[in-house]
């Protein structure tokens, strides 16, 4: 039998120790998500606010009801395996990959955490789904449609510069789907008669090494290709650019704002808010390989003519008319 004084123990015990379970048991719930990227938290300040912007409008708030790990590469895409395995360790439920080259990482880390892209060029080429509409792995999200988006580029550079007969494409051969961009970009050069030079930059010495190969053999204009490492180093590409005097075109808008000429891409930023969608639909359950991978549906083209007249560059009123935002 027991005594009164132990079932009085006990049962102080269980009242003590409910809560505390229940407490444990409801913070299992909140769900853990990992943001892996190769840039930096200030070089990615944009796209992460408009992340946090799409969890909130779906009714999550950080250190509430919803956790999120940030890894940041600093623009050493060589950090991004030891990263992603950081954030594998920490059990969390969902990957976000701000990049091809966080995403091959959280690939290579895991094949059961689901890993979201917030903007993959090709997610088909870079043998990351099989189809878009059936990725048939852990992994799923947004493409950028760049492949498609470099011809474009190369056509806005021939029409701001009709004489345009040689452009020098600076670019990362690290970078998944680097290959395809290129590609796509010296379709549309063969079309408007333009040669292409390729620069490959590894590294950040690559990247003044580059313009100074890009001066020697008579670049007309500079097409910048997207990486964590060239994105990282924005500022001194576009400072380099207008030392050159090379108009020059990219997918970043914050190329432009730090002194590029032009960028078109798909809004990279509506690309980060939209993920948020998905990382409800896979926390209520839904499996990654059963969520196709969304397109773009927004699109920025925009130029600043304060580099343009300081390059002594005039921009036709056509091209102007068309641009979705233009600096001054």
């Amino acid at each position: 039998m027991i005594s009164r004084r132990s079932f009085a123990s006990s049962l102080a015990l269980v009242i003590v120790a409910t809560p505390l379970m229940a407490e444990g048991q409801q913070a299992r719930t909140v769900p853990r998500i990992g943001v892996l990227a190769g840039g930096s938290r200030l070089s990615d300040s944009a796209r992460i606010e408009a992340f946090r912007q799409g969890l909130r409008e779906l009714g999550y708030v950080e250190g509430k009801n919803i956790v999120v790990e940030y890894r940041y590469a600093e623009g050493k895409p060589q950090r991004l395996p030891a990263l992603a395995t950081a954030l594998v360790r920490l059990k969390v439920d969902v990957i976000v990959a701000a990049g091809p080259a966080a995403t091959r990482a959280a690939r290579d880390a895991t094949t059961t955490i689901p890993i979201l892209m917030a903007q993959v060029n090709d997610p088909v080429g870079a043998g990351f789904v099989a189809s878009l509409a059936r990725p048939g792995t852990n992994i799923t999200g947004l493409s950028t449609m760049m492949s498609e988006l470099s011809g474009k580029q190369m056509q806005l550079l021939k029409e701001v510069i009709p004489r345009l007969t040689r452009v020098a494409v600076l670019g990362s051969s690290a970078q998944p789907g680097n290959a395809q961009v290129l590609r796509e970009a010296e379709r549309a050069a063969a079309t408007l008669g333009i040669q292409i030079q390729y620069l490959d930059a590894l590294g950040p010495r690559d990247i003044e090494t580059s313009f100074q190969i890009a001066s020697k053999e008579r670049a007309d204009a500079i097409l910048v290709l997207s990486s964590p490492l060239l994105f990282s180093h924005r500022k001194e590409i576009a400072a380099l650019t207008m030392k050159s005097r090379l108009p020059s075109i990219s997918s970043w808008p914050e190329f432009v704002e730090d002194g590029g000429l032009m960028s078109y891409s798909a809004n990279i930023n509506d690309l980060f808010r939209r993920v948020a969608t998905y990382i409800d639909k896979i926390v209520k359950g839904v499996r990654p390989e059963d969520l196709p991978v969304e397109q773009p549906t927004t699109f920025e083209f925009m130029i600043n003519l304060q580099v343009a007249k300081q390059i002594s560059l005039t921009v036709p009123q056509s091209v102007l008319l068309r641009a979705d935002k233009i600096i001054q």
